[in-house]
């Protein structure tokens, strides 16, 4: 039955879906109902596949240098209580400005490429993985900790062998919420400036106003995110083996 889940959720959607088609009589180009999107979406498919592949490469150069530079930026600041006066404050500001409104600097910056796409979902998913990071490495066991000096052990040898297993739970969190939140920043920079990808090819859908086209391409991304989050979901569940899991009681 567990395996049977996301398929039956998925399922329920659809359905219900139609039936406010139905229920409503709301016009296609308005809302169109599941099976002219899903005809749009076979008809269009060898259109739409390039786009779907370089939204799929932006989204994981983004995963993958945000989490980098996230995972360096937490070690820095819990290795130099210095630096991190420093850094703090660019981690707020980084949250407190509507990536919207960095958006447009960063095109014109990169250019219309892969490169200000990349940018924008690195943007979105530093902050997460640092703030997980870094907590999780704050919140271990002093009792651990004092052991270890007692013991003779290096700073290294302790960052290495406790601090970081311990702090694996909170970056797995914080690398969760990074998947999914990382389609954001690939598709904002696409509506702001390109040339390819799925963001680009809903924008030219709309201004034709073929909304079936759109939601086949939203049908492609949402599907792409929620594979990757589950990839990355079940990667970190083997990970971090020895955390409960998502919602049971220890």
């Amino acid at each position: 039955m567990k395996h049977l889940r996301l398929p039956l959720l998925i399922l329920g959607l659809i359905t219900l879906w139609q039936l406010v088609v139905l229920a409503t009589g709301v016009p296609p180009y308005i809302l169109p109902g599941p099976l002219p999107v899903a005809r749009a979406l076979v008809a269009h498919l060898p259109v739409l596949a390039p786009h779907l592949a370089t939204t799929v490469i932006e989204i994981l150069l983004g995963l993958v240098l945000g989490t980098l530079l996230g995972s360096a930026a937490a070690l820095t600041m819990i290795l130099s209580p210095l630096l991190k006066r420093w850094l703090l404050p660019v981690l707020v500001i980084s949250q407190a400005i509507p990536v919207f409104a960095l958006a447009p600097i960063l095109v014109l910056w990169l250019g219309y490429g892969m490169a200000s796409k990349v940018a924008m979902a690195v943007l979105i998913i530093f902050f997460p993985v640092t703030a997980s990071l870094y907590d999780g490495m704050r919140r271990t066991d002093h009792d651990l900790l004092d052991l270890a000096r007692i013991m003779g052990a290096s700073p290294a040898g302790v960052l290495r062998h406790i601090v970081l297993p311990s702090a694996l739970p909170a970056f797995a969190a914080g690398l969760r919420v990074a998947a999914a939140v990382a389609p954001i920043g690939a598709v904002i920079g696409e509506w702001v400036g390109s040339s390819e990808g799925l963001g680009f090819y809903m924008l030219h859908a709309n201004a034709r106003m073929q909304v079936d086209l759109m939601f086949a391409a939203l049908t492609l991304l949402a599907t792409a995110s929620l594979t990757l989050y589950f990839c990355i979901d079940r990667l970190l569940d083997r990970l971090v083996f020895w955390q409960p899991k998502h919602g049971t009681m220890p």
